[in-house]
């Protein structure tokens, strides 16, 4: 069942017959991370205007999978649930080396999370998902397609960009100008900020082919399949996904002589594929052949000019950490812009967003060069190393963890952020929150459901929650007046978090501060450094 790509609606943009007043916040590109940026505002009070130089979602599924905690701020964003009905759940891995399975891994193996480790789902769904959301806030979300960004020139407190539409072009001005133009992005060109890092020789192949019977060996169950020197392909690597509507993503290296444009033609890509999946009936969906590059911005905030996503920092595809590194960006950044424009915070909050998402990207960007140089050897001797590993891998365990064919992404920690505040705890400032199933007065909930988006307090077991201005309050087995509490029925919060404990949570769902004592003083303190206060 192919997707339909259905236009999105053009309308003039009313700058062509008058001038428009200054906007808060521009955003260059309708992604996933530009619409997600969008959205993110909205929530807070914040008007935007979406420029994009297209009128359709994403050709291809490209970004397929979205991991846990991209899918909890999929949540507070508001298509989390629809994106976890529609996509394909998986956890288990399972790693190859010929036609031997070395091992597998359960990338969740406790209970009481909402969300799954991953769930796979084509970009298109949810750049699909994420515009009509962003209806739902046609005062604040102005989403123009077919305006594509032809200059921009920064000032003090302002940016004034040119924008070409079907009807000719016009200017407008912003406070803010959030650049989501992708790996290409053009608002970086335009600068000329240098993009640095490591270009990868290798090229890969991806396919999505349509089938009916499940190439998952005896089972239909979805997991993430990874091949070295598989049987069916030359002795390079090989790895398979599925997606939703009987879509199989199927990777393959081809090797760095690749010509890209003659390998990517149904004449080349079938034969390898059925070379992979034999006799099985399948329809090619969509293919596309390239290399890959581990790079950023030496620094993501330009003034008034800001860069999120892939316009800031590119990876390679094995450990999902593109995608799900730029919407990690938006939950970081949204806040913090929010608290600006509306006068909490001064202007130099925004480069915390910079120095927090900037050791985000390098994170990234080790993990994944180091996935691409274990696939694809360099030498001799890192070509003997790689075998050996799997090799003893078959039988022992040890060796297990040098197989790298993407470690698989994770929130980085941000415990040494000017932002947060030290303490010794069960969950350290610096961490993303864990999640745990709660009971509360209009029935069954979850933890990061109720604490995230906002700044708060998590008051567990005996420990009273003080009333402080700008900090929301939620407890936990606790039965306290003014504001609301849960039930932590199955023990899970209390064996994340401790008891007897307060935690001082930011608004993107990270730890930031955590006391034993409900000191009014301190905690003001640790907000007010949260938000830029005494960095």
């Amino acid at each position: 069942m192919a997707y339909a790509y259905t236009p999105f609606p053009y309308s003039p943009p009313p700058g062509l017959t008058k001038p428009e007043p200054r906007h808060p916040v521009v955003i260059v590109g309708a992604g996933p991370i530009g619409l997600s940026m969008a959205v993110d505002l909205a929530l807070r009070g914040v008007k935007s205007v979406v420029l994009d130089d297209n009128n359709v979602v994403s050709l291809g599924s490209r970004a397929i999978c979205w991991a846990k905690r991209t899918l909890e701020i999929f949540d507070r964003l508001g298509i989390g649930e629809r994106m976890l009905e529609k996509g394909v759940t998986w956890k288990v891995g399972r790693q190859f080396h010929g036609d031997r399975e070395v091992y597998n891994f359960d990338l969740l193996p406790e209970p009481g999370h909402r969300y799954p480790a991953f769930v796979n789902l084509q970009q298109y769904y949810v750049e699909e998902y994420l515009v009509e959301r962003a209806q739902d806030f046609p005062n604040l979300i102005d989403l123009r397609f077919l305006n594509k960004v032809t200059d921009h020139k920064g000032h003090a407190d302002h940016v004034e960009l040119t924008v070409e539409t079907p009807d000719g072009p016009y200017r407008l001005q912003a406070d803010w100008y959030i650049a989501c133009d992708g790996a290409g992005s053009a608002t970086r060109k335009r600068m000329g900020l240098a993009f640095e890092g490591q270009t990868f020789d290798e090229h890969f192949l991806i396919a999505d082919v349509e089938m009916e019977t499940s190439p998952f060996g005896d089972h239909d169950r979805p997991e993430r399949w990874f091949w070295f020197a598989p049987p069916f392909h030359n002795g390079q690597s090989a790895l398979l996904h599925k997606q939703p509507d009987n879509i199989y993503r199927i990777d393959l290296q081809v090797g760095p002589e690749t010509d890209p444009k003659a390998e990517a033609t149904e004449e080349k890509v079938v034969p390898r594929l059925k070379q992979m999946l034999g006799d099985a009936p399948f329809r090619l969906d969509w293919m596309s052949v390239y290399k890959f590059r581990c790079a950023r911005l030496e620094r993501f905030v330009h003034d008034r000019v800001i860069f999120v996503g892939d316009s800031a920092h590119v990876v390679s595809p094995f450990g999902a950490r593109g995608g799900n590194g730029g919407v990690q960006d938006v939950d970081n950044l949204g806040w913090k812009l929010a608290a600006v424009l509306q006068g909490y915070a001064a202007p130099d909050l925004i480069e915390t967003y910079d120095i927090e998402r900037g050791h985000g990207a390098e994170e990234n960007m080790r993990n994944s060069a180091r996935a691409t140089n274990f696939m694809t050897p360099k030498s001799p001797i890192e070509a003997l190393f790689r075998d050996q590993v799997l090799t003893l891998a078959h039988q022992h365990p040890f060796a297990r963890k040098l197989i790298n064919s993407g470690r698989l992404s994770q929130p980085c920690s941000l415990a040494q952020s000017p932002l947060q505040s030290p303490a010794d705890a069960p969950l350290k400032p610096g961490t993303a929150l864990l999640d745990a199933p709660l009971h509360g007065p209009d029935g069954p909930t979850w933890l990061i459901r109720e604490a995230q988006g906002r700044f708060a307090l998590l008051a567990i077991g005996e420990i009273t929650a003080p009333d402080l201005p700008g900090i929301a309050r939620i407890g936990i087995n606790q039965d306290a007046a003014g504001y609301p509490c849960f039930t932590d029925a199955e023990g899970h919060a209390v064996h994340r978090y401790g008891t007897g404990r307060l935690y001082l949570l930011r608004p993107d769902g990270h730890v930031c501060a955590c006391f034993t004592q409900p000191d009014s003083a301190a905690i003001q303190t640790a907000h007010a450094r949260a938000l830029g206060a005494n960095k």
